[in-house]
């Protein structure tokens, strides 16, 4: 008798941060020259930072396990307890990073809301604590591009300029989450060098839309980052022979840039998809990267039970309010993969 057929794999479009390292990235891991990187002796990693500073233009870069970790250090290296951090009211620091930066950099979000996640200096000075001594002062405003949770949105350059040479002159430094700058790069037709010019410091993934399996880096002057070697160590995030991750990080910082633009397309088409189906609420042209966020209010269900129906049938996603859902696209799941996903959503939600 014949075999029987197998099992689709599952669509993953839960999060980026899922994708499998590539044949490229696990000879590299393989092959990697390694030390102690603690005593800064290990050549890949040294090399990955390198690279890093040259891409974007910086003095030093820095090698992290985990965007949460550089993102919070650059915060408690630029900041001292007792102050704030101006942020969006969604920023990935505030929402998903555990509360680091009041546990740990002994700051306090001051959050300010705004349209697509992106902020601009009207919306930003109100907020700045004036000089009072008995009043928290504002140390840092942080901004992030793409931003996660609107969708991955793009902020426009002029804006992003505008903030920082208006944050400079109050005496404010600029950190940017670039986790996703590629992204931003390949959306705008500019370098992610040109794009971060202006901040202090810039965070960035290789573990996302890069595909690495593990790693950000954060880059800035070289003062900034000797700081932050500091700081890295304190959290725990001094690593040895790390090279064999860095090794993957090369590589995904070398190739996956150039195929980004399949993510945005594929991210394209499933939003026109998902907004042709009954029930479900999205604008395509909203979609510009590789995230997007629909409405499921028209299908009389919750976003948890929808999940949770598509994950039985192998679709993974989830669940970013009572009726939002959020899918994001990568290189492991390719066009037909999309397409197959649409079938299923459309069944799912369909009325019974």
């Amino acid at each position: 008798m014949p075999d029987a057929a197998k099992p689709l794999s599952p669509i993953d479009l839960r999060s980026d941060t899922v994708t499998r390292p590539t044949p490229a990235m696990r000879r590299a891991m393989a092959e990697a020259e390694v030390g102690d990187d603690v005593y800064a002796e290990d050549p890949t990693v040294n090399r990955l930072q390198a690279r890093a500073a040259e891409i974007f233009e910086r003095e030093a870069a820095l090698f992290f396990p985990s965007g949460s970790m550089a993102n919070l250090t650059a915060i408690k290296t630029w900041t001292r307890h007792g102050t704030e951090v101006i942020c969006e009211a969604q920023a990935h620091i505030y929402l998903y990073e555990m509360a680091g930066v009041a546990a740990i950099a002994g700051c306090m979000p001051n959050t300010v809301p705004a349209d697509s996640g992106v902020l601009t200096w009207d919306l930003i000075e109100p907020a700045i604590r004036p000089h009072i001594y008995y009043r928290a002062q504002t140390a840092l405003i942080e901004l992030e591009n793409t931003h996660n949770m609107h969708g991955g949105t793009v902020y426009p350059p002029e804006i992003l300029n505008d903030i920082c040479d208006h944050a400079h002159a109050a005496g404010l430094p600029v950190h940017l989450d670039g986790a996703r700058i590629f992204n931003a790069s390949v959306a705008l037709g500019r370098s992610v060098a040109d794009l971060t010019r202006k901040v202090d410091s810039v965070m960035f993934c290789l573990s996302k839309g890069l595909g690495a399996p593990v790693g950000s880096l954060l880059a800035g002057s070289r003062d900034f980052i000797d700081k932050a070697r500091v700081t890295r160590k304190l959290l725990g995030g001094g690593m040895r022979q790390a090279g064999v991750l860095a090794a993957a990080g090369l590589v995904a910082l070398e190739e996956t840039p150039k195929i980004l633009h399949r993510d945005h397309e594929n991210a394209r088409h499933l939003a026109e998809g998902l907004a042709r189906i009954p029930g479900i609420s999205i604008d395509p042209k909203k979609v510009v990267t590789n995230i997007l966020i629909f409405d499921v209010t028209g299908t009389g269900r919750t976003a948890a039970d929808v999940c949770a129906a598509l994950a039985k049938q192998n679709v993974l996603c989830g669940a970013t309010g009572k009726h939002a859902i959020r899918m994001v696209t990568h290189y492991d799941v390719d066009r037909a993969a999309i397409d197959r996903a649409l079938a299923i959503v459309a069944s799912v939600v369909a009325p019974h």
